[in-house]
């Protein structure tokens, strides 16, 4: 009988420790990242590693219910580029020299905020009726939906009156909220930490008390189940791709606010970054399983080890092998507990 509780404990050990392996991983880089470089652990840092992570965080939120509902976003990068581009030439200050629009009057900042959601919003409508009416899957209506908002991207991009060329001269409204700070004593949180913890507290509200949330983590679990219990499958797919690329829509305007100008390319790379996250976070590809703190812890671990590895000097294709390596690990271990659940 003891042998068997033994047995028993040790086999829980097991499976706490392979659930949690990623983690394991990640914690073990964070700690050579210190051996190697201690000032890493610095005040300065942290609030760094804050302000970086908090647009990303509003991204991986908009990934993550999408990956809820068995889905895969391929085009939330180009959707955040083409909203930075539309955003950044509608907050060009009055006097700057190259405005893509030089008529155009000092517009309040929620103007650039309403547009770009609407216009994003609009996206979302499309790729969701594509998903969901057409029957599209998701990974091939996103990469498809990706070149497309590239190319419009970047049509808008080369037709300003100076040529392509980054868009410069953004308002101090936007940049002063998106690189201000709250100063509590020596401690500084950024603002744009700030809006990303409420719009991760209203997410995490949505996700878990609203019926949209129930409907949504049913569709993601169980679709055939879920539409015999009366769940309207193709309404909540159309809501879930809206609401993800509304907050996409919110991202871009704050990030060219961070950066201080837009490009085409701005935004290249941000839905595999947003992904590998929600997958570290616990989010998983198979559908119906994922929370807000899961995808906010992913993405601050993501940065951290971005970050800690450009901090100590790592070389950028190595940085890319070690990313490629915890997706990967991450992916696998959701596929094994996946397996072993069913």
């Amino acid at each position: 009988m003891e042998n068997k509780k033994e047995a028993f404990q040790m086999s829980n050990i097991k499976k706490a420790i392979f659930d949690h392996a990623i983690y394991v991983v990640l914690v073990i880089l964070l700690v050579l990242v210190v051996i190697l470089e201690p000032r890493f652990l610095s005040l300065q840092n942290f609030q760094n590693l804050l302000a970086q992570s908090s647009t990303k965080i509003i991204i991986a939120i908009g990934a993550g219910m999408i990956l809820v509902v068995q889905g895969v976003d391929l085009s939330a990068g180009r959707a955040v580029g083409l909203a930075c581009v539309v955003s950044a030439s509608l907050m060009q200050t009055v006097d700057y020299a190259y405005r893509m629009y030089p008529n155009l009057p000092d517009l309040p900042l929620i103007v650039p905020f309403i547009v770009c959601i609407a216009m994003l919003a609009i996206v979302g409508l499309f790729v969701g009726i594509i998903v969901a009416y057409f029957h599209v899957p998701p990974f091939i209506a996103t990469l498809g939906v990706q070149l497309l908002l590239f190319g419009l991207t970047s049509i808008y991009y080369s037709s300003q009156p100076s040529g392509p060329q980054p868009y410069g001269g953004i308002k101090s409204s936007i940049t002063g909220l998106s690189n201000g700070a709250l100063e509590i004593g020596p401690v500084r949180i950024p603002y744009l930490t700030i809006i990303a913890l409420v719009i991760a507290v209203l997410m995490w509200i949505v996700w878990n008390k609203t019926r949209f949330g129930k409907y949504m983590f049913a569709v993601g679990g169980n679709p055939e189940a879920a539409k015999v219990s009366g769940v309207h499958v193709k309404k909540t797919l159309l809501g879930v791709y809206c609401s993800a690329f509304v907050l996409y829509a919110i991202a871009a305007v704050l990030e060219v606010g961070r950066i201080g100008s837009a490009a085409n390319g701005t935004g290249e790379g941000y839905e595999m970054d947003a992904v590998a996250a929600c997958v570290v976070g616990g989010v998983s590809l198979s559908g119906g399983v994922g929370t807000i703190p899961g995808v906010v812890v992913g993405v601050l671990m993501f940065t951290i080890i971005n970050y800690g590895m450009s901090f100590v000097g790592v070389n950028m294709y190595w940085q890319y092998i070690v990313k490629g390596a915890i997706i990967l690990l991450a992916v696998i271990l959701d596929m094994r507990k996946y397996a072993r659940k069913n």
